[in-house]
């Protein structure tokens, strides 16, 4: 079977060394490395040598300390996958010999290298994570470790100085196949610490090597020594065509990207006033980020707009779903939004959620006209106020209604009156729940200013 570029994947790929900041190559080929391992069958591998598809870059995270961390990107080369190596068979049960499974080979892989600027085990976890973050938000991965979307293989090594001010330099191992970000951190971090232990032992600084991490003894195990670049004997590829990018095409990806995570959270945070958490949430999925910013554009508040995404978030959750899968648009949550911001709905985000799930049921029994039934699926032409009415969920900002309660209340309640004067605060608040009692659809703002007003006299 020949092998075919997969244009999307280039796409990708161009998309992914953009975003960090990576020069692009209008001229690319592809060449075979030659090498031998039970998850390679032909004994070489599609990649790139001289010539990648990303050059470099630079991406810029949240170090550990708090700070930016600049980290250089070397190159971002497309290859094709190898297989993968089995230790247990199907059902977990344990064999006398590994078992080799081609079913991802010759997928595209995306392969970055960064330069050596990672120098604490949780740096190096927060750049995998930072990086998770970026493809899924750019829609060119899931980025789900659990299922192989992404993997990490850290190449460490240490320099040591001596008394006297001389450097050691260890030699580099690279850890393969990391699928867990505590992974990841925990394997950089034993593997520093038996790097140094060696040294301090044998005085010995290594050969170039290849390891593993053993999960269940929390430790690194040695697998293989590394090959050199001239090792591999790399040629252009006979079966593929180098690929020529148009700078059209890279101007028309670099503005599909649009605004990154990092600066999205920022100004959610600073010009939005968000909590850090909220920020990041919603910075983390674009397509929430855009929904979000249209409920805004809708005429929302942004702290209302985000406890409605959150409310969206949970509703997904219960229907085991995304929320870009539920079908509510921007226009139906800016009306929820409204609602509360004119003191006709409750500010609650259990009622947010009400009158959301009856949207997305149809399940109103006929209640409006023309709705469809069945879970899932969305009213149209059908408005939150126009649900929130037939739910019995308006509120009232009819002062009539609000201060015959107040006065029903104030009449029947002398204790409560009593403990208030005499400078019980929480006495107020029990008032105003029985006022709340004593009338329907009353809204709870108007109740607390009318009452307020009243008991002052």
């Amino acid at each position: 079977v020949l092998p075919v570029i997969n244009e999307q994947a280039v796409k990708y790929s161009v998309m992914a060394g953009l975003a960090m900041g990576c020069e692009i190559a209008t001229y690319t080929k592809w060449d075979r490395k030659s090498y031998y391992y039970p998850d390679l069958p032909k004994n070489y591998q599609i990649s790139q040598y001289d010539l990648p598809l990303c050059g470099p870059g630079t991406f810029e995270i949240e170090g550990e300390d708090g700070k930016p961390l600049s980290v250089r990107i070397r190159r971002a080369h497309l290859e094709e996958d190898a297989g993968k190596l089995l230790h247990e068979a199907p059902g977990g049960y344990r064999i006398e010999h590994s078992i080799v499974d081609l079913n991802r080979a010759g997928t595209p892989l995306l392969e970055i290298v960064t330069e050596p600027d990672l120098h604490t085990p949780k740096d190096v976890a927060l750049f995998g994570q930072e990086l998770q973050k970026l493809v899924q938000f750019l829609g060119i991965s899931e980025g789900q470790m659990q299922l192989g979307h992404m993997r990490f293989e850290p190449n460490i090594n240490v320099h040591i100085t001596d008394e006297e001010g001389v450097v050691y330099k260890t030699a580099i191992t690279e850890i393969k196949n990391l699928n867990s970000f505590s992974v990841l951190e925990k394997a950089v971090a034993y593997e520093v610490q038996r790097q140094i232990r060696q040294w301090e032992e044998t005085g010995a600084l290594g050969r170039k090597s290849t390891y593993g991490w053993d999960e269940d003894k929390q430790q690194t195990f040695f697998q293989r020594t590394k090959e050199e670049a001239d090792d591999y004997r790399y040629f252009p590829d006979p079966d593929l065509v180098p690929v020529e990018l148009p700078q059209s095409l890279i101007t028309d990806l670099k503005s599909q990207i649009g605004e990154l995570p990092r600066a999205r959270k920022a100004r959610y945070a600073q010009v939005l006033g968000l909590r850090d958490s909220e920020a990041t949430l919603l910075a983390s999925d674009k397509r929430i980020g855009d929904l979000f910013e249209a409920i805004v554009k809708g005429g929302a508040e942004p702290k209302r707009a985000a406890t409605l995404i959150e409310a969206l978030r949970e509703i997904a959750n219960d229907r085991q779903t995304r929320v870009a899968e539920l079908g509510i648009d921007a226009s139906f949550m800016a009306g929820i939004a409204k609602l509360v911001a004119d003191g006709k709905l409750a500010a609650s985000k259990e009622t947010a959620k009400h009158v959301i799930n009856a949207s997305l049921e149809g399940a109103l029994e006929g209640a409006l006209e023309g709705a469809p039934k069945g879970p899932g699926i969305a009213i149209p032409g059908h408005s939150a106020e126009a649900i929130a009415t037939r739910l019995g969920l308006l509120q009232s900002t009819d002062t009539g209604p609000v201060d015959a309660a107040i006065d029903a209340v104030l009449a029947t309640n002398p204790p409560g009156l009593a403990d208030y004067k005499a400078g019980k605060q929480s006495a107020l608040g029990s008032l105003i729940g029985a006022v709340m009692k004593q009338g329907k659809g009353l809204n709870a703002k108007v109740v607390g200013e009318r009452l307020r007003a009243r008991l002052s006299e």
